[in-house]
């Protein structure tokens, strides 16, 4: 089929609820993907940062395809060579603390299992979210979401689920009381622009709920495995969450999430409370165990640090010489770039120069590329953002 045979079946076919861009992607290596007509693009977009040690990893492919000649489905009633050595990979990057795991098909199915444990572990109802969350659009996940815009068209919702304003101690220490089931919260949103919590609210955090005997759940579904600089973000605080969610590039583009807790909290779980049907098969496992040698062999949680700051100190030069960029703000390559306009024209000029980028929000740029990213297509990136930034102040009068 042709691109516009593709789009057509899929506009036709496809449930609308995606906001399509005018591209057919057909093939990706690294940080590069290409179209259906060999068409090359940068990518910071990642797949929403599904691709962090870059697409077509060569170390993820050859552990799916000797998978593959074994056994592809395993429920998880049985026992699998595959799940126990990626169940043992987990352990080599997790908090020591944090030795049971979960394992599921994505971040929201991650969020839906931790707020299930909090509420058996505890035996409470209220469960804590931010404003400015986002977890995932399941019911549960969608309860401790922040927009309106995603929760309003599907209430009632679960009961019992309060919203503290990001980063405001006072108000979270006298939320945080003895009906408190859980507490939860990413340490950097990205839906909402980029905004990270300070070390005083996280250890606010950890303080209320250890006060109460609530627990701590935080969502490092796009901060974790080296996204910001450090393995997990949390670790920059130097706080430990009693249930740690992680997904999106767990398994190197395969759909896989991870719900991380202590034996004493998991052992809360009865048999039977939270199961599926594929978390946890042997093909995903084999490229989950693939994806975290290939982040330990290739140093990616420095390299993250490292190619952020060059990523970093670009966009700070660009800020500099274009008055429509308000803030630049992140870390490691989870970077949002804050406009003083709309972003939707700036998208779509970078993505006819070459080069793919995420929203957050209605006037901010997320870039989440691949950790594998080299410095000459950061540069390339940067150079592409500045004439799409021209361009852009040049048709509103702005300079």
């Amino acid at each position: 089929m042709d691109s516009r045979e593709v789009m057509g079946v899929e506009d036709s076919h496809l449930a609308p609820v995606y906001k399509k861009f005018q591209v057919v992607l057909s093939k990706g290596s690294g940080s590069v993907v290409w179209d259906q007509n060999g068409r090359e693009y940068i990518d910071c977009m990642a797949g929403y940062g599904v691709a962090l040690v870059g697409h077509s990893n060569p170390h993820v492919r050859k552990a799916i395809n000797q998978q593959l000649e074994k056994i592809t489905t395993c429920h998880g009633s049985f026992y699998n060579e595959a799940r126990s050595e990626a169940l043992l990979a987990l352990d080599r990057i997790c908090p020591p603390n944090l030795r049971n795991y979960f394992l599921c098909n994505s971040g929201a199915e991650t969020i839906e299992a931790a707020l299930k444990l909090a509420r058996r572990a505890t035996g409470r109802k209220k469960l804590i979210a931010m404003t400015g969350s986002y977890h995932g659009k399941t019911m549960g996940a969608l309860s401790t979401t922040w927009s309106r815009r995603y929760r309003d068209p599907f209430g009632p919702l679960l009961p019992q689920v309060e919203f503290v304003p990001f980063g405001n101690v006072g108000i979270l220490r006298e939320k945080v009381d003895e009906t408190t089931a859980g507490v939860l919260l990413e340490p950097i949103q990205g839906e909402s622009g980029i905004h990270s919590a300070s070390e005083e609210f996280m250890l606010e955090a950890r303080k209320s709920c250890d006060k109460v005997g609530s627990l701590l759940i935080l969502d490092e579904i796009q901060t974790g495995l080296g996204r910001t600089g450090d393995m997990w973000a949390h670790q920059a605080y130097g706080v430990t969450p009693d249930i740690l969610c992680s997904a999106k590039g767990l398994a190197g583009g395969l759909p896989a999430g991870a719900m991380i807790t202590s034996q004493k909290v998991a052992s809360s779980f009865r048999t039977g409370d939270h199961t599926t049907t594929v978390g946890g098969s042997p093909v995903v496992c084999a490229a989950l165990k693939a994806t975290l040698e290939f982040i330990e062999k290739e140093n990616l949680v420095g390299r993250a640090k490292e190619m952020g700051g060059i990523f970093f100190d670009g966009l700070e030069n660009l800020k500099a010489k274009h008055s429509a960029i308000r803030e630049v703000r992140g870390k490691g390559l989870l970077i949002g770039l804050e406009t003083r306009f709309d972003i939707r024209d700036i998208l779509l000029s970078c993505m006819r120069r070459g080069l793919l980028l995420l929203y957050s929000g209605r006037n901010v740029l997320r870039f989440l590329p691949p950790l594998v990213i080299e410095p000459t297509q950061i540069k390339k990136a940067l150079a592409i953002l500045d004439k799409a930034f021209g361009e852009a102040e040049g048709n509103m009068g702005i300079g």
